[in-house]
């Protein structure tokens, strides 16, 4: 496939946006346990984020919108699977475990080694789900024919927190840096995800399993956004609900902005697009906005 049919390599997550019942209560969560940092707090809307890279602006990673007037989504709801905050050591994460554990000790779900990866599994304080991973050097991920290696491993939360918790990463929590690494989505079937998040934005399909899951990202990562069905098959469009609001995604440029939606328009894709600002629905009604780096 030409480069025109791709989202730019060096696109990458933006900010997941959260409507929540209890601003509050959810505010220290990310705050207090996460660690996050509060950028902004005006009115109904919390702006929370950390540092990317050492010695940058903190970026907004989690927003909160109060939305009392929202009910709970069904279980079997398409819509968010859980956010993943990406740190950049083990040690980091190690400290970010053990807080949000200790803080919210009965929030904990599960943790895998992902063989490009090592993760931990949260429920936030309305059931939004939560992952916080590390990655490994990218020269130890194993592709076979262009689909990246994943599985499903035990990992012992215990024994890795007393390999990588440190003192010194405590004292750091909350300023060292970390990003949103990807979003998981609960869709209602696959295929139609395949061929929207594929086929007409230009992620690039890292692997699926057994038509359950599939991964997808740009410029070779083992995934930016993945969707699955286990607990939503069949779902159709979410209707308003408290849980996700919105998903960014970063482009390089004005540029890859403006192909992109060329290439969603080509495909009878529905996109509003004022020039500095891309925004979509995928088929279950989540809403996607694409800004370029930078805005």
């Amino acid at each position: 496939m030409s480069e025109s049919t791709r989202l730019a390599a060096d696109t990458s997550m933006g900010a997941v946006t959260l409507d929540v019942a209890d601003l509050d209560g959810m505010t220290a969560y990310y705050r207090d346990a996460v660690g996050l940092s509060v950028l902004d707090a005006t009115g109904p809307v919390v702006t929370l984020g950390r540092a990317s890279d050492l010695g940058t602006a903190s970026l907004p990673l989690v927003i909160l919108r109060h939305s009392p007037e929202l009910k709970h989504a069904g279980p079997r709801e398409a819509g968010l699977f859980h956010t993943a905050i990406l740190f950049e050591t083990q040690a980091a994460l190690a400290a970010a475990v053990y807080t949000v554990a200790t803080s919210y000790p009965q929030r904990f779900t599960g943790s895998s080694d992902h063989l490009v990866s090592q993760a931990f599994y949260f429920d936030d304080p309305e059931g939004n789900g939560v992952e916080l991973y590390w990655d490994r050097d990218r020269t130890q991920w194993s592709w076979v024919h262009g689909s990246v290696e994943m599985a499903t491993l035990f990992l012992d939360p215990n024994g890795f927190l007393r390999e990588h918790l440190t003192e010194e990463a405590l004292a750091a929590h909350g300023s060292a840096p970390a990003v949103i690494g990807h979003v998981h989505l609960s869709v209602g079937d696959v295929a139609t995800a395949q061929h929207f998040y594929v086929d007409q934005l230009g992620f690039d399909l890292t692997t699926a399993f057994a038509g359950q899951a599939i991964f997808v990202s740009a410029g070779g990562y083992h995934h930016h956004m993945a969707m699955n069905v286990w607990r939503s098959s069949g779902a159709g469009r979410r209707m308003p609900a408290l849980g996700l609001g919105q998903v960014d995604l970063v482009l390089p440029n004005t540029d890859e902005l403006g192909a992109t939606a060329e290439r969603l328009q080509h495909h009878g894709v529905a996109v509003r697009n004022d020039g500095r600002t891309l925004e979509l629905d995928d088929p279950w009604g989540t809403l996607l906005r694409l800004t370029p780096a930078g805005a």
